[in-house]
């Protein structure tokens, strides 16, 4: 019975509104590093309260009351693509509720760099306003991936019933996020473009070649007749690594 009632968990939108305004709020008077709308510290701490907050007033302290296995949240720096994650063991089906463990990991760079790029930053189908509301949306999706995967041991955000799920719970009308990445940073301050013919020097002497990747630094593809990576015609190629304002276009 416990678990058919978050199943069917379903709030109008001004519900969803206030609950999530509710949060922020309290969220602000609790978290040690996050004093405003605008993100430039956490710690995974900050997440455990997040939680709890959610749990709270969304799932009626479901996790708190019922759940027997166990959940751990992290922030991660490295993450390119996904704002957020959640992860979980793959024999996930085979094992007994104490011996569940999920990790809720979320992209704190999207965040910090949220401000770097002027437009509007759609996350889940919702324009949001500031750094902590499209965190707080980030969080959502996740949450729900949690449930779906306690509920039914298996979760895909591109299925009806997450989506149906997502949107009845937070209110969402998408899936995906469109934060600045970096990518989109490093192309809106230097110019640069995956593709893009560029020159650069190295050990001394100039060099010409194609932009494969954006990073740190970018990485170059030069032909080289004694280059180790190949393409589809069988021209070979060196890989460099240079630095965004070494090169040139």
């Amino acid at each position: 019975m416990i678990t058919e009632n978050i199943k069917r968990l379903e709030y109008s939108k001004s519900e969803i509104v206030k609950k999530r305004n509710d949060i922020r709020k309290r969220f602000i008077t609790k978290s040690k590093n996050v004093m405003n709308g605008n993100i430039q510290s956490m710690s995974k701490f900050d997440l455990e309260i997040l939680f709890g907050l959610y749990d709270q007033e969304f799932l009626n302290n479901y996790f708190r009351e019922n759940f027997k296995g166990s959940l751990k949240f992290s922030l991660s720096t490295r993450m390119t693509s996904s704002a957020g994650k959640t992860i979980y063991s793959r024999k996930l089906k085979l094992l007994k509720e104490v011996e569940e463990t999920y990790e809720i990991r979320m992209g704190i760079k999207f965040f910090y760099q949220y401000y770097m790029v002027e437009r509007d930053k759609i996350v889940s189908g919702i324009n949001t306003k500031d750094s902590l509301e499209a965190f707080q949306i980030v969080f959502e999706h996740e949450l729900c991936h949690l449930i779906e995967l306690h509920l039914y041991k298996e979760s895909s955000c591109k299925k009806v019933r997450f989506k149906t799920m997502v949107n009845n719970m937070f209110g969402h009308t998408d899936v995906y996020h469109q934060l600045p990445n970096q990518k989109e940073i490093i192309s809106k301050e230097y110019g640069l473009l995956i593709g893009q013919k560029v020159s650069f020097i190295g050990e001394g002497r100039k060099h010409n070649g194609v932009i494969y990747r954006l990073n740190k630094r970018a990485t170059v593809m030069v032909k080289d007749s004694k280059g180790t990576y190949r393409d589809k015609d069988g021209n070979a190629y060196s890989k460099w690594y240079v630095q965004f304002d070494q090169l040139h276009y």
